[in-house]
This record gives structure tokens, sequence and C-alpha cells, in this order.
């Protein structure tokens, strides 16, 4: 009975591991003992990552790359921002194409950046500008070109595209994480139209969803705080185990083999083996649930970072990759459509324009991203730690779409993006737009050159591949790209 009362009482939140479908009639029947040990060894995958270790350890059999203890943080500027009105300012330009704000000097002689990135410029030979990027082919909602360097990855044209992996995903199955009490790929996900999943790689290789592994600010969809915290469901143990009787591995896979043995004769149920004992490790191990406890955090530090939402999940991905996670993700946004960072305009809520829609982010991100990079600095991590600001697609050159005065719309011709970290060549700027910010004048920089750039970080092969459903090979840059050789 200890089985079928933890399935009826633990409800699983969205997870990698639905491939249980352990809420489903097709995955679960609890009108019979094998339904009963389905529900139980579906709770602990939930939990636990089992496939996830196995997966690992069949790559890394098979010639995959070993850990680097490397990690990417994905800063996701869900919407697309504004490259004029942040890192490629034009101050020489008509209002209508400069837009309401200022620059401000960098530590870089002769390179400005928008007056509301103090803090970035005063560190600014800590990071990257890239000036040039090319998404052409990037859209959004759910669009992932960016995140996958696959630029037919347009799921309202093409049926097979939310198929196509997400970089992090290829990153967790050639590398994995850096340590085996950890998921190798994390997110911090608002919607999920503004993440990219496993595809094609199977969903041991979807992100871990943190959202419900730890305790942060619950906002609203115009980023008012409610006051509420949000609960780490995800390290619940099901009602009636507990960590004393997962503790004793031995009799608890015992007591599989005996149930394995009377109901499942055909054998179906072989991945009860090692790789559920080490899940077992996983749920009731410290590691984890202390990576994500940020109460364990010393309270300056915390202060530090701030009490905002994003932040709070800045310093979360800062302890996740010290802990061991290969690639952190967060979708800095807080509405579940196009995305905070869509500012067409101060007549369209929610998301405002220019001035009233960007103006309050960008101090935010200036202090969320310095800090980051400065907190990773002091601990030893920036060299191994490449992080990543970016969106989809930059904003057009002139204001006044849909009707505003100050918004700008989707520019997929060129967009702005920054990096840090990782070990990489910083305090430059890389490419340039046309006077007016609208096209590319020099250096372009593809979605494949960045997916080329962190496989360069991790050590995996730049010719890497995936199957489809149909077993048929497909390169992961089938689109070409090469590591940015200013970086490298």
């Amino acid at each position: 009975m200890l089985l079928n009362v933890g399935c009826q009482k633990f409800a699983h939140r969205q997870h990698s591991f639905e491939n249980f479908q352990g809420r489903s009639r097709e995955g679960l029947t609890l009108t019979d003992r094998r339904g009963m040990l389905k529900a139980g060894i579906a709770g602990i995958a939930g939990l636990s990552l089992p496939d996830l270790l196995k997966a690992q350890a069949q790559a890394a059999s098979s010639g995959g790359s070993a850990t680097t203890g490397k990690s990417v943080i994905l800063l996701w500027m869900a919407g697309g921002p504004s490259h004029i009105d942040t890192w490629d300012p034009k101050p020489e330009r008509p209002y209508m194409n400069r837009g309401p704000f200022g620059v401000i000097d960098t530590k870089l002689p002769g390179t400005i950046i928008c007056e509301h990135l103090p803090k970035q410029a005063a560190m600014l030979d800590k990071f990257t500008i890239i000036r040039s990027v090319d998404c052409k082919h990037s859209n959004h909602e759910p669009n992932m070109v960016m995140q996958t360097a696959n630029l037919a990855n347009e799921p309202r044209t093409n049926r097979e595209a939310e198929k196509y992996p997400a970089l992090a995903s290829i990153i967790a199955k050639h590398h994995g994480a850096n340590h085996p009490s950890m998921p190798p790929y994390v997110a911090f996900m608002k919607s999920r139209s503004h993440l990219a999943f496993a595809g094609y790689l199977g969903k041991q290789y979807d992100p871990f969803l943190a959202n419900n592994a730890t305790k942060l600010p619950i906002y609203d969809l115009v980023g008012k705080d409610s006051g509420q915290l949000s609960q780490p469901a995800a390290f619940q143990l099901p009602l009636g185990l507990n960590l004393d009787r997962l503790s004793e591995r031995r009799s608890l896979v015992g007591s599989f083999d005996r149930l394995r043995r009377d109901l499942d004769q055909g054998g179906s149920l072989a991945a009860m083996d090692s790789y559920q004992q080490q899940a077992v490790d996983m749920v009731i191990g410290r590691r984890a649930q202390e990576a994500f406890d940020i109460e364990r955090e010393p309270a300056a530090n915390r202060t530090k970072y701030g009490k905002h939402l994003w932040l709070q999940q800045a310093l979360l991905a800062r302890r996740l990759v010290e802990s061991g996670v290969s690639f952190v993700t967060l979708d800095l946004s807080y509405h579940t459509a196009s995305g905070t960072w869509d500012t067409h305009g101060d007549n369209i809520p929610p998301y405002g324009g220019i001035s009233k829609g960007l103006g309050p982010l960008l101090p935010l991100f200036d202090h969320l991203i310095t800090t980051l990079v400065g907190d990773l600095h002091e601990r030893g991590l920036l060299d191994k730690t490449l992080v990543i600001a970016m969106g989809e697609f930059g904003r057009t050159p002139q204001m006044g779409t849909q009707d505003s005065t100050d918004g700008r719309n989707h520019w997929p011709n060129i967009m702005s993006m920054c990096l840090a970290g990782g070990g990489f060549r910083h305090g430059q700027v890389i490419g340039a737009s046309e006077p007016d910010g609208g096209t590319i004048r020099e250096r372009p920089v593809t979605p494949g050159d960045l997916a080329a750039t962190i496989f360069h970080h991790f050590g995996v092969p730049l010719d890497v591949q995936y199957l489809d459903n149909r077993g048929r090979p497909h390169f992961v840059l089938a689109n070409g790209g090469q590591p940015l050789r200013e970086l490298v």
C-alpha cells in the first residue's frame, strides 16, 4: 500500500520526466498491482532524474565529452529588447530614431551604452557586446531560433519546429552535469513559449523546471509582487515515504525486484536498476536541496542581490552552477505571452513603450547582470561560467509602431547581445550596425556562431548530431556556425 498511497497523494508538477505519464490512464492504471508499482516509480523519477542519470552514463560510454566544470547562465530577455535603447545607442540621430534615453561613457574608451546601464558601463571590461547579431529568421511566441541555432524553428509555420533540441539540451546530453547529484539543464520558466526543450533528444534532456523547487516571490503579469512565495514542492516526498525508508536502499531495491518478478515477467520495468538507486540518492541527498534553498545564502549576499524575483533567480543561478548544474536559463519576463521586453508602445498594455516599458527594466537588469558577474568573479567561478544576455531580436530603428509614439516593433534584421566570463577575451565590442541601427554594417554573427561558441566552451564537437523520430541524423549546426574568433 505504500506506493499506492504515495501516488494518490503526490501530484506531480510539470517536469522533465513526463514520459513516465504517471498521471494519465495510459501511463498509470490503479486497478492492479502493476499500476501501483508504476505510480511509485513515476513519483521517484519525477523527483530525482533517474532517466537523466542513465542517459548521462550512456553518453559518456559512447564517447560523449567529459564534464569540464564549465557552465552557462542564459539571461533570456523574452520579448526582444531594443538594441538602440540598450547596447547600441545612436545619440546623434533624430529623436524618433535615437529614442528618449541618453548615453553614458564606459570603461572601454570610445564605447558608449544606454545611460540606464551605469553599473555595466563601469565594468564593461568584463563584458563583450555584440552589435551585429543576424536574427533574420527569429520571431517569438514560441519561436526558438536563438535557443536552438536552427533557422527553421518557427512552430507557427513548421510542424517539426518544436522538436529541434535546445542548445542547453544538447549540452545536457553530450556534456552532462558537473556533479552527478545535480540536473544538467535547469530553467526558471514563466511561459512554455519562452523556452526551448529537448524535442527529438527525449524528455530526459528537458530542463528541470526550478520554479517549484525553491521559495521565490510570486509576481503578477505586470511585475507586481503578490507578497506570496512559491513552495519547493519538487523535494517533497509522497505521503508514506520518509528519509529513513528511502535510505534503506537495499531493502527498497529488494522490494522493487520482488514486485517486478511478480508483475513484470516481460521485463518492461528493467529500468529499475542501479540508476534508480542513484536517483534515490538525489531525492534524499542534501546537495540539490541545499542549492535550491536560497535561505542558506548568507544574508549579506542576499541583500547584495536584492529582493526582486529576477534578482533572486540570478542568485539561485549562481548557487546552481556552483553546485554542478551546467546550463541555467532565466526567463526574464513577468508576462506569459510574448514577453515583458516586447515594448510596442505605452498605449499597448501590459508591455508599455520605451520610456515606461523598457525604462524601468534597465536599472533592474543593470543591477542583476553586474551583481551576478561580480559574484561569480569573487568566487572564482567566472572563468568557467559563460553569462549570456539576449532576446529573440532587436527592435525597429524608428519609434511609433502600432499607433504609439514611443514604441518599437519587432526587428529581426539585427540585434545586440552581451556576454561575460567563460574564460574568453572580453572588454570589446564585436560588429557594428549602420548609422540608424537598422542593419548590420560589419561582422555578422549568426545563431550558429553563438551555438558554436557555447559548444567550444563545453568541449562539445561542432559536428554533433541528433536523430529524429525516424532515426535520421541531423547536425545541430546544420545552418553553419563557428566559435567567435574574437573571443576564443
